[in-house]
């Protein structure tokens, strides 16, 4: 089942996508809000996996709301315009909408949606490593493949991502990366950086017993003493 909540200031809106999305016994609808501060409080507190979400609504818009959330759910934007489709992909997005909303069209959302939660693990832990996300840094975008990611960086409220010979600055702490990435393929190895563990091409002796990981792109980075022993037994340094 996927936990789900439609977000739409039009009663008629709200009630003619319930009736549709109950012909999808997959979608679980817990709720329906027809102002962004009313669903605030129930995705903070009930945590949904997908949010059927309108761009206007009254007070906060739809990009409004999802700035406001530490972990934004699983998106598929329903609206009257089309002029905000790419900025929709700087979010968790699924599907863009437009209205009237077909059920042909509809149907196609939910099949993509049942893709997105069995290949991305979203209704587990962790993200998978064939799993793609958007990336954003000014007027720049990426589709980044996670396994290619070979290091996060903290920048204050900020996270470098590294990848290629690409490294923009994303708006989401080191915290909540080292919470979503696989421990079995990133560790975070000081108190600054998470690493790729399968970009390690050698680990260093340093002095006073640290220890250094060489990349295979050429970087060496420090490993915190905390985290020493845990690069030993894996790789049996």
């Amino acid at each position: 089942m996927i936990k789900s909540i439609i977000i739409e200031d039009s009663r008629l809106a709200r009630r003619e996508l319930c009736e549709m999305l109950k012909t999808f016994p997959q979608i679980q609808i817990a709720g329906e809000f027809g102002s962004s501060e009313d669903a605030l409080k129930f995705i903070r507190s009930d945590s949904p996996d997908l949010l059927f979400l309108d761009i206007h609504l009254p007070g906060k818009n739809g990009f409004e709301l999802l700035e406001e959330l530490d972990e934004v759910p699983a998106v598929i934007f329903t609206t009257a315009f089309d002029q905000y489709a790419i900025r929709s992909f700087e979010f968790n997005t699924i599907d863009y909408l437009l209205k009237p909303i077909s059920y042909e069209r509809l149907n196609m959302s939910i099949e993509r949606a049942k893709v997105h939660f069995q290949n991305e693990k979203v209704l587990t832990k962790y993200l998978s490593e064939s799993c793609q996300v958007f990336i954003k840094d000014g007027d720049k975008c990426w589709f980044v493949k996670i396994k290619d990611v070979f290091l996060l960086e903290s920048v204050g409220n900020y996270t470098q991502v590294y990848f290629d010979r690409h490294k923009p600055l994303v708006l989401k702490s080191l915290n909540h990366y080292e919470t979503v990435l696989d421990p079995a393929m990133f560790l975070r190895i000081n108190r600054q950086q998470i690493i790729n563990l399968n970009f390690i091409e050698k680990v260093v002796s340093w002095f006073n017993g640290k220890i250094k990981l060489k990349l295979r792109n050429g970087l060496e980075i420090e490993v915190s003493r905390r985290q020493t022993d845990k690069i030993k037994e894996l790789f049996r340094f």
